[in-house]
């Protein structure tokens, strides 16, 4: 699987590296076909040098005993347009082939009615894609990150909105920051809905309230689109609220993976 130059020729797609840039975590994954080898998650931090990028993504390699030579690709979705140029660049000096960068121009087969559809996150759009082939049409996508985000495709398969919230650790962080009695806790559930102490109390408000929130949002789209739609979430804090809530939910924490392989083949076979 040898290549040459920074190119990748046309239907020479094998093992692909995916890389969603987020606004804590970058998401890495290495997909071949629809097989997902690893997902993994690094801290995002804008401070870092390209060369700095090139050594954690080969250590993440390495470690996963994938060689270098054996990826025939390479996709990124970003929502921190100042580490665009570093990470790209670093996945160029390490693969030797030029990334795809999600956004205008790019392929991705979503009708998205939006006043402006250029302003709506790549990261939403992978997720959409992802799933309208795994889950069907109508769907609601909640993606559990540093903002809480819902995005809806209706039965037509057009994205067709959505919403942002607060994230969970954002709402818990201002929280605490903000108040000077209150301290810092884990994020998990407490034993009852109703708290007998002060961290109880905290953990029922943050773990109970976001899958109360999220309850509530999903039954007023279900009441907007007119029938109940699927929903799926992702997102590094899923599994911590998920589990809390009353509605029925798929948890998949490769959606976005699944997502940029399929935008990928799409732009490249």
């Amino acid at each position: 699987m040898a290549f040459e130059g920074t190119e990748l020729n046309k239907g020479e797609i094998n093992m692909i590296l995916a890389v969603d840039i987020g606004n804590t975590n970058i998401v890495i994954g290495c997909i071949e076909q629809e097989k997902i080898y690893f997902v993994e998650r690094v801290s995002t931090n804008i401070s870092s040098t390209e060369l700095e990028y090139v050594v954690e993504f080969k250590t993440l390699l390495d470690l996963y005993q994938i060689p270098v030579k054996e990826i025939t690709g390479c996709i990124i979705a970003s929502v921190v347009p100042p580490l665009n140029n570093i990470v790209k660049s670093a996945l160029e000096k390490l693969l030797r082939i030029t990334p795809l960068l999600v956004g205008p121009g790019v392929k991705t087969g979503l009708n998205i009615l939006m006043d402006n559809p250029g302003q709506v996150g790549s990261d939403l759009i992978v997720n959409a894609v992802a799933g309208l082939k795994y889950y069907g049409a109508p769907i609601i996508l909640i993606d559990m990150g540093t903002a809480t985000t819902i995005s809806v495709v209706d039965e037509n398969k057009n994205y067709i909105g959505g919403m942002i919230l607060p994230g969970v650790r954002v709402s818990l962080e201002s929280l605490v920051n903000r108040t000077s009695q209150l301290p810092r806790i884990s994020l998990e559930a407490p034993k009852k809905i109703i708290g007998k102490n002060t961290i109880d109390c905290m953990k029922s408000g943050i773990v109970m309230g976001q899958a109360s929130c999220m309850d509530g949002m999903i039954e007023r789209i279900w009441e907007e689109l007119g029938c109940q739609a699927t929903v799926v979430a992702t997102g590094g804090l899923a599994g911590s609220i998920v589990p809390y809530c009353k509605k029925k939910i798929i948890c998949d924490n490769e959606l976005t993976l699944k997502g940029l392989g399929i935008i990928y083949r799409k732009n490249m076979e």
